[in-house]
């Protein structure tokens, strides 16, 4: 099977991400991953698309030695695309942006001296619980430095939303969209297509559950009840981080079960501060520190 790694990264792994985008993932990588056919739980096929390419980004301007631009004393932080642990890469890239150039670009922006505030430019699905959590928490526990704003443009869905929330306040435009506060976990089951073709895959383990999960093999009732169980950790860990965040009940944000909300309702929601164009938005955060 090509691309083993990326596969690892997809399934069998917890990841706070948007649904659909995780179907438009799936089927836009199938034929590298060598999956024929994409399916959910419901029966129902999932169609194959295709992804657009990503957006140039012009280098005018920048600075190497940062990952962020300054504009008017405003560090400009990038989270966009679908979110990984490490990219090793302090900007977007190849659709995609990593929790460590994240970090690294906040905790510089901190002790920059030209950067009076930091804004968040999130436009992300969501992506890999992994190193999720330990990014939120370094941007809330700075809050108080610095003002810190997550400007979206145009969504922050999943871990997306947990990093937007870690932020003093987050302004959403009409279009945007938060929440999809939840976990998902897929498992690809390849036995009947190993059967298929002929192959029989036997492990030979030291441990009960070492192979559990594997997609060899069919995935069993002790082994599912033992991700959803620590799914449901991973879930209770968001949504107590999101009412701390964002000072609310937990279980309003619990009551959310992972819907998300155009502009103005996710206000309502609590979920967001304002309903305002990113330029507005921009400039608002330029008066506050005037």
């Amino acid at each position: 099977m090509k691309f083993e790694f990326l596969a690892q990264r997809l399934f069998n792994v917890p990841l706070a991400i948007a649904p659909g985008k995780a179907e438009v993932i799936m089927a836009a990588l199938a034929d590298r991953l060598g999956i024929g056919h994409i399916a959910r739980l419901d029966g129902s096929a999932i169609a194959p698309l295709m992804m657009e390419d990503d957006e140039g980004y012009s280098d005018a301007g920048r600075n190497p030695r940062v990952g962020y631009d300054v504009v008017g004393g405003v560090a400009i932080i990038e989270v966009c695309g679908t979110l990984v642990q490490k990219l090793g890469s302090l900007r977007p890239y190849s659709g995609m942006s990593g929790y460590d150039g994240i970090r690294q670009n906040f905790l510089t922006a901190m002790t920059d001296p030209e950067v009076k505030a930091i804004m968040l430019d999130i436009d992300s699905p969501g992506g890999e619980v992994s190193g999720c959590f330990d990014l939120v928490d370094a941007i809330y526990n700075a809050r108080g430095a610095k003002p810190i704003w997550s400007i979206l443009n145009e969504s922050a869905y999943s871990a997306a939303y947990a990093i937007a929330s870690a932020a003093d306040r987050i302004i959403v435009p009409r279009t945007g969209g938060t929440g999809s506060i939840g976990v998902i976990w897929m498992h690809m089951d390849w036995s009947k297509a190993l059967t298929g073709a002929g192959f029989k895959v036997t492990f030979i383990t030291y441990g009960e559950t070492k192979a559990d999960g594997r997609p060899e093999i069919p995935l069993s009732a002790d082994a599912l009840a033992r991700f959803q169980s620590d799914i449901d950790k991973m879930g209770e860990l968001f949504v107590s981080t999101v009412a701390r965040n964002r000072n609310i009940p937990a279980d309003a944000v619990r009551d959310t079960q992972a819907a998300t909300y155009l502009g103005a309702d996710g206000v309502s929601q609590g979920l967001a501060d304002a309903v305002m164009a990113p330029d507005a938005a921009f400039r608002a955060l330029l008066a506050e520190i005037a």
